[in-house]
């Protein structure tokens, strides 16, 4: 055994022997195979050790910790899965995925998830799950070894020698960085991320709000400016909480359109679940809403002042339902589920005009994918043009589904919640407009007492009910800082969409500053401040105005 280590030997580290330098590495790769690999290279390159050494060294103890990785997940099984130290380390959704490949690839994906980032570690652990042959497990990852160890010691050794031969920890650095990136490359689902990164750049629609209403936040100064208050356009919707500029209930919105008789029709049945009730009286009063109103699944959960589609749910049987209620933290809606096509009903009505107007309709697609009968849903998400640049969200949306391997031709929905940021494709939907619809939004906004300004989400069975004001169902209703969605529709420019958010807003303030002179009180900044920050104020009420025409 001296004799080997001699044959290793071409100088030592700090006086230490080849046999401590050998294991030194050895046991370093248990901890980190990447930057033992690169410190052993770079070392090799200066001459402070010998080649072989750091090259039999590193090769050894990458193949004996991961011969225990296969040999841990055989023995142990899940129950190491479900510590919490290894499920911060490695998710169960990579090792159901890793389990998938080895099922379908066999030992060519233990050898090939040696340069595949992120599958390593589980591919190894799953192949000790499922039990797969050990020498065929323990040949394949050999010989994967001895390709990739030679490769990761033998480049650094030479850039060290020739290029940073004297500094060590900037060959290591430069190394380390190099190789994550290109092992981070080296994926065709974190390429496919990449792409999705730079169409988000390149396509205003992806911005994130802090960059794209930056603008509007100018343009609202100056509104602010111009009329002398920074809040009066919390007077827009007196019959709102700061006229739904954040915080608003839901729950609230939806009782005063109910105020109006005519409105029931439109209107879906729900029940607000409180998040100060026990588990036991939030799923007892959700038990009796779906007994009372004879409801199937699926059904619709959201936050009470949610905004932006965040932590809405589809539940589709009472498991979900029971999960998803056990979890609340603040006030939530279940709601009926209403299947259909989606648009957005954008009204506005000056406080001294008989009657309003729709200042936008947009029109919501939900996105799909076509099967091909071989790809499953995960890459036919990654693959397409226009999901891939929202691919994080589909994917997560449809976690359970994405081993799924649709048909050919078989379209498959990747979303049934009509909202932009959770990946809903808007379009200018001035098509649908009609003399029956506009008279019908008016009166439902008009038997509202106290709103003037907002956007209604809704669902029809088909377009065609939509425009004649028939069978469609109001899902919810928001104030003065919802969005004009048909902006988002690819025939506006960047400067076209800008142009109509200050119209908005500047109506915004307008009806706020009438229903001002007119009475209305405008909201506090500390108390803005503190709707912003979660924390709850005395709700607004609604403001009986006697001058010119009233609310009736």
């Amino acid at each position: 055994m001296s004799d080997f280590f001699q044959i290793l030997d071409a100088g030592t580290i700090g006086g230490y022997s080849p046999i401590v330098v050998f294991f030194a590495f050895f046991f370093a790769t248990f901890i980190s195979e990447d930057l033992a690999c690169l410190t052993a290279g770079a070392l090799a390159g200066q001459g402070k050790i010998s080649f072989a050494l750091a090259l039999f060294a590193c090769f050894a103890g990458i193949f004996v910790g991961d011969i225990l990785l296969y040999w841990t997940g055989r023995i142990f099984g899940n129950k190491i899965v479900e510590t919490k130290l290894f499920s911060r380390l490695v998710s169960e959704k990579s090792i159901e995925t890793a389990s998938v490949w080895l099922n379908k690839n066999g030992a060519t994906a233990i050898f090939l998830s040696r340069f595949i980032t992120g599958f390593r570690l589980p591919t190894y652990l799953a192949a000790g799950f499922l039990k797969t042959d050990f020498l065929k497990f323990a040949f394949y990852f050999l010989l994967a070894t001895a390709i990739w160890t030679p490769i990761l010691v033998g480049s650094t050794a030479f850039a060290g020698q020739f290029f940073f031969s004297k500094s060590l920890l900037l060959v290591v650095v430069l190394a380390f960085v190099l190789l994550k990136i290109i092992l981070h490359f080296s994926s065709w689902k974190n390429r496919r991320f990449f792409v999705g990164r730079l169409k988000r750049l390149t396509n205003w629609e992806f911005w994130s709000l802090k960059v794209f209403y930056f603008p509007v936040v100018i343009y609202v100064l100056f509104l602010a400016i111009r009329h002398r208050s920074l809040t009066v356009f919390t007077c827009a919707n007196p019959a709102i909480l700061a006229s739904g500029f954040v915080g608003e209930s839901k729950a609230e919105i939806y009782e005063g359109l109910r105020k109006s008789a005519a409105n029931a029709s439109y209107l879906l049945n729900y029940t607000k679940l409180c998040a100060e009730n026990s588990l036991a009286e939030n799923l007892n009063q959700a038990r009796n809403f779906i007994a009372e109103n004879d409801l199937q699944f699926p059904l619709a959960l959201k936050p009470d002042a949610g905004e932006r589609g965040k932590n809405v749910e589809i539940l589709n049987n009472f498991d979900e339902l029971e999960t998803n209620i056990s979890k609340l933290e603040s006030d939530f809606i279940l709601q009926e589920f209403f299947d259909g096509l989606e648009t957005s009903v954008f009204y506005f009505r000056y406080p001294n005009c008989e009657k309003g107007e729709i200042f936008s309709i947009t029109e919501k697609t939900f996105p799909c994918v076509t099967g091909d009968g071989k790809a499953n849903l995960e890459t036919l998400i990654l693959r397409d043009k226009r999901a891939v640049c929202l691919a994080k969200k589909y994917l997560e949306q449809n976690a359970e589904r994405l081993n799924v391997i649709p048909e050919a031709d078989e379209k498959v929905n990747i979303i049934n919640i009509g909202t932009h940021s959770r990946g809903a494709i808007f379009s200018d939907g001035e098509h649908l407009r009609t003399k029956k619809l506009e008279a019908k939004i008016d009166e439902i906004c008009r038997g509202f007492e106290g709103f003037y300004f907002g956007r209604f989400d809704i669902r029809a069975r088909s377009f065609e009910d939509f425009s004649r004001a028939g069978n469609f169902k109001i899902i919810e209703l928001n104030g003065v800082t919802s969005e004009s969605t048909n902006i988002y529709d690819k025939k506006f420019s960047l400067f076209e969409a800008y142009k109509i958010l200050f119209r908005q807003w500047r109506i915004a303030f307008e009806i706020g500053a009438e229903n001002f002179r007119r009475g209305a009180k405008a909201t506090k900044i500390s108390d803005l401040l503190k709707l912003i920050f979660g924390r709850n104020i005395k709700s607004n009420e609604p403001v009986k105005m006697s001058f010119g025409i009233t609310d009736s």
